[in-house]
């Protein structure tokens, strides 16, 4: 069965955005100041051959840690779309 499989990839809480804080820059050059901060990250969409949704969630899983998301600058969330 395929699996469709949504991740969301954002840097951490406690580090700078420096692309975020690009779009902010620009945001308020555009006149739109009332926008106080930007985070930037990823949306990533997959299509997953498993046998059961916990099996496709543990490949995005694992294709996060290894190869989608830097766990020292990035957390990802997986979201099972129908």
């Amino acid at each position: 069965m395929t699996y469709h499989v949504q991740i969301k990839v954002m840097p951490l809480k406690d580090l700078l955005d420096p692309q975020g804080k690009a779009v902010l820059g620009g945001l308020k050059n555009l006149g739109l100041g009332t926008v106080s901060d930007v985070r930037v990250g990823k949306h990533i969409t997959l299509n997953v051959e498993a046998d059961s949704e916990e099996a496709a969630k543990q490949v995005a899983t694992e294709a996060c840690s290894k190869l989608l998301a830097n766990p020292v600058m990035e957390f990802f969330e997986i979201e099972m779309v129908n």
